[in-house]
């Protein structure tokens, strides 16, 4: 090839790399810009996976006890997990209202005394309003001799005019259906994870398979052994996850009632879920718990705060170590800045998210780092 050919050649590579590289570019903000728009919308798609994954890491697990066809293990682990929960609603469904409406009226009124003994200490409180409280009208010391006029008298000028009426029904009405639109949001959401879930499991590899013939051919291998090593990691650590939800539930439920804190069990349930939650969820159960025991007394209270610390060794130190090092192994630095980051910028979902998205940000960097040490040792050898 003469040397202007040469020239015409690199000139033809050069302006399709930079093609190739603006596409890429532009994709990738496209990416950013649907993902930012439609955050909460992936966030529920990949909470049905995880279930999915959760429900298919418990299939394997009763395959090593019974064995026996996929759907029909499938079938009998929503068997016993719906037998559980009707079994905790039926049999402590009352006691848990009971004592949640109690937790609820506990919090609300400790927070108050919190609030006030700030407030008593020179500390600004303003950003925590905690409900709405109508300032005395300007004109009441002037109308309280009114009051000792006759009943007749007052009720005409007392009755609100149509305007107020109006302006009243509309704000019932307006925060009625904003309580309805976010209880039908809520069970919708639970119901689109649920059967998200459940059809993931019933047929994993038809997704699978589908996932991997949207690779190129010629990188289909690479992504066969990622989304398999992404597929074992999320299984191991979500089996990890549920027994330390459980230790935790059981450890904070046994050691509130021997305290003789009210609403123990609604407590030792909020303590388990937030567990699903590192760092972020420990420290989130135990202020609830510790404000939740301010009404029980100081020694109730401090003795509330020793047993969460005991807890939060336990889950740090005992389980974590030993069920989740073999399952996920991530710097705690690290994933609090990340769940941190995530948490301001998409909120709730971010948050309670943020782990099993970092482990599968981990397993593809470890694996493209194995692909770049792998021509290296070869020449070594």
């Amino acid at each position: 090839m003469t040397l202007p050919e040469n020239r015409i050649q690199t000139r033809s590579d050069l302006a399709w790399s930079i093609t190739v590289g603006g596409i890429g570019v532009v994709a990738f903000a496209a990416f950013l810009v649907f993902a930012w728009y439609f955050a909460a919308t992936l966030f529920l798609i990949f909470s049905g996976i995880l279930l999915g994954v959760a429900l298919n890491a418990m299939t394997h697990l009763l395959q090593r006890v019974i064995g026996g066809p996929h759907p029909l293990r499938l079938a009998l682990v929503c068997v016993i997990l719906a037998g559980l929960l009707g079994g905790v609603v039926f049999l402590g469904g009352s006691t848990i209202a009971q004592q949640a409406n109690v937790l609820s009226n506990t919090l609300k009124s400790q927070l108050v005394n919190v609030k006030a003994f700030l407030e008593k200490h020179g500390v600004d409180t303003s950003y925590l309003e905690l409900g709405s409280t109508t300032p005395a009208p300007a004109n009441a010391t002037t109308t309280s001799s009114d009051t000792a006029a006759p009943a007749s008298s007052l009720a005409p000028r007392n009755l609100p005019s149509a305007g107020a009426l109006a302006s009243s029904g509309g704000a019932i009405v307006s925060q009625t259906l904003k309580l309805l639109l976010g209880t039908v949001s809520a069970v919708g959401n639970f119901f689109i994870v649920l059967f998200l879930g459940l059809t993931f499991a019933a047929q994993p590899s038809v997704y699978r398979k589908g996932l991997l013939h949207m690779a190129p051919v010629r990188h289909r291998a690479n992504v066969t052994a990622v989304v398999d090593r992404i597929g074992d990691t999320l299984e191991r650590w979500l089996i990890a996850q549920m027994i330390t939800m459980a230790a935790v539930f059981l450890v904070t439920w046994i050691g509130l009632s021997v305290i003789g804190i009210q609403s123990s069990f609604i407590l030792g349930i909020q303590a388990g879920l937030l567990a699903f939650i590192p760092t972020v969820g420990a420290l989130i159960g135990g202020l609830i718990i510790v404000l939740a025991s301010l009404a029980s007394g100081w020694v109730a209270a401090a003795s509330a705060f020793v047993l969460f610390l005991g807890v939060h060794a336990l889950e740090s130190y005992i389980l974590t170590p030993i069920i989740q090092r073999q399952a996920l192994d991530i710097p705690p630095a690290t994933l609090f800045a990340f769940q941190i980051l995530l948490g301001v910028v998409f909120g709730l979902w971010g948050l309670a998210l943020a782990l099993p998205l970092m482990a599968i940000v981990k397993v593809i960097i470890d694996f493209a780092r194995q692909e770049e040490e792998k021509p290296q040792e070869f020449k070594v050898a």
